[in-house]
């Protein structure tokens, strides 16, 4: 039988969620700041879109994906999950600060490399711990709880930071946002609570869980064998390399497509995909939990039916007339921001329906290590190559005849989000089998 609550008190649980996901949510900010500071950062030291993107992205994916594996094991190892993330967000978010304390850019880079090192021990242990705080039945709701980070995140640095940028400069930005990290660090350690390993783990899970654990490379193979497993990877890799290309480069697109500035663009695309983005991860946690008691299918159809909507609101945005406008009082809100809304909303599902599945494939000794397994693809390709591969793509279009580079790249970015979508169908037949095969085994179990 599967226990149906865990040993920590509600009160507890909650309270160890909500700093999970704040966590998460200056997890984010902290990465993705350098989205509404590109300009002035290419201004001061004279790099190229193409050198901004490796930055924003490929150099902070490196280090995320070669330090993620230590840390999650660790984290499937049973070593205080709670601790691991506290450490980490108390590192990435002194690294942060001192982004804005640099001279050089290449010591602006070494900082942004730590805060890859640091945040490489915030996403897979945190879920793991989300996993085992509540029930499977009530998990997808609640990882669209702690998967509001970036969508929060995007909302607090596009706004907020685009207004500290435009009245402090820069460096400010880094500094406003890395501080309250440590105090969340020191909140987590001595009010969060890891409830334990494998808390809502079936008896036969439970039996898997106390083996031995095996060599890394074992572990991970046994892991990469199962059914839609790699299928789900890479349908997050191609919708995390659109998501990250389209979320860093989209405020600047704004400022060079319709005449605002910083803090105009960030405030526009920050309320509306931030707002949007949140309110579609709720519901798609929400409503797929309801889905997947009748049938387990949903899981994935759901990613795949929002990937899919999700591309003609972003084709709406980046070539809605720029002179289309509304006018409050002084202030110009151009008409494509409804689509960034609408494409927030869709483009929201398939995070936090793919993190919830493969924390349902998995048993709870492989939860850390397959969530970072899922992360390193949607790293590596999102935060990794999204970024670089618009930037690339936006210099050499701009040296043709085809109107702005960055347009049309963002443009063919969101053509392949097509791709992903086949990936993730594909993922759904083997899914439900593999999910089919754990509810048979189970039941044999209670008989027995």
């Amino acid at each position: 039988m599967q226990p149906n609550h865990s040993a920590l008190s509600p009160a507890r649980t909650r309270i160890t969620l909500f700093l999970l996901a704040l966590i998460y949510v200056f997890s984010y900010i902290d990465r993705n700041l350098i989205a509404i500071v590109i300009e002035p950062i290419k201004q001061e030291f004279g790099v190229s879109d193409t050198v901004m993107g490796a930055v924003s992205g490929l150099a902070f994916a490196f280090l995320y994906s070669v330090f993620s594996f230590p840390l999650s094991r660790l984290a499937d190892s049973g070593v205080n999950r709670k601790n691991i993330v506290a450490v980490c967000c108390g590192l990435w978010s002194l690294a942060t600060m001192a982004s804005g304390m640099v001279s050089q850019f290449w010591q602006f880079v070494i900082f942004r490399m730590t805060v890859a090192i640091g945040e490489a021990g915030g996403t897979s242990p945190s879920i793991s711990m989300v996993s085992d705080l509540y029930p499977p039945h009530k998990r997808s709701f609640a990882i669209s709880l702690y998967m509001l980070g970036p969508h929060v995140g995007l909302l607090a640095a596009m706004a907020l930071g685009g207004w500290v940028a435009q009245e402090f400069g820069w460096r400010a930005v880094f500094i406003f946002f890395g501080a309250p990290g440590i105090v969340l660090a020191a909140l987590l350690y001595f009010l969060g609570k890891d409830p334990g390993m494998g808390v809502f783990d079936t008896e036969a899970e439970q039996k898997v869980r106390l083996q031995p654990k095996g060599k890394f490379l074992t572990d991970l193979q046994d892991i990469i064998k199962i059914k839609g497993f790699l299928y789900i990877c890479m349908g997050t890799a191609i919708a995390g390399m659109v998501g990250y290309g389209y979320g860093i480069w989209a405020p600047t697109f704004m400022v060079r497509n319709f005449d605002m500035t910083l803090a105009h663009a960030g405030l526009s695309f920050g309320l509306a995909s931030g707002i949007f983005a949140a309110i579609g991860s709720m519901y798609s946690g929400y409503y797929c939990d309801k889905l997947c008691q009748k049938d387990t299918r949903w899981q994935l159809r759901m990613p795949v039916i929002g990937v899919l909507l999700s591309i003609p609101f972003g084709y709406g945005f980046l070539f809605w007339p720029t002179d289309a406008i509304w006018l409050l009082g002084d202030i110009k809100i151009p008409h494509a921001i409804v689509f960034a809304a609408g494409f927030s909303f869709f483009n929201s599902w398939w995070p936090t329906l793919a993190f919830a599945a493969v924390s349902k494939l998995v048993n709870s000794k492989q939860r850390a290590t397959s969530i970072a397994m899922l992360s390193l693809f949607l790293t590596l390709f999102g935060a990794g190559i999204g970024p670089l591969l618009t930037g690339t793509f936006s210099d050499i279009f701009s040296q043709t005849d085809a109107g702005d580079g960055l347009q049309y790249a963002i443009l063919l970015m969101l053509v392949t989000l097509v791709f992903s979508a086949l990936f993730y169908y594909k993922a759904i037949a083997p899914y439900h089998k593999h999910m089919t095969e754990i509810s048979a085994n189970e039941q044999l179990a209670a008989q027995n």
